[in-house]
């Protein structure tokens, strides 16, 4: 996990998976999201407020995709954890602050 300090008073917290799970623990709120997307099938990823918790997001995108979002107005809460399902997807980060 690495630590970068955005241009504001607040900690950003950028953490890197490469399967569906569990991104980040515990209270948090996701600000900005990068993708790399498998040469092959339907990328897509579906995030939730934990593995069985309301989706939050559902995105499709292009194969061979590099994508990298800045999320609108404070971000996206997650009250218990963010879970991410990563289909035909090589690597998603998440940055929290």
């Amino acid at each position: 996990m690495a630590h970068l300090t955005s241009t504001g008073d607040s900690d950003i917290e950028a953490v890197t998976v490469t399967a569906t799970g569990t991104v980040k623990q515990g209270r948090t709120r996701l600000k900005t999201l990068a993708l790399k997307s498998a040469g092959s099938g339907s990328p897509q990823i579906v995030l939730k407020d934990s593995s069985t918790g309301a989706t939050l997001l559902d995105m499709s995108f292009n194969q061979s995709d590099d994508f990298y979002m800045n999320l609108p107005g404070a971000g996206i809460l997650f009250k218990n954890e963010c879970h991410v399902t990563l289909t035909a997807v090589d690597s998603f980060t998440g940055f929290f602050g």
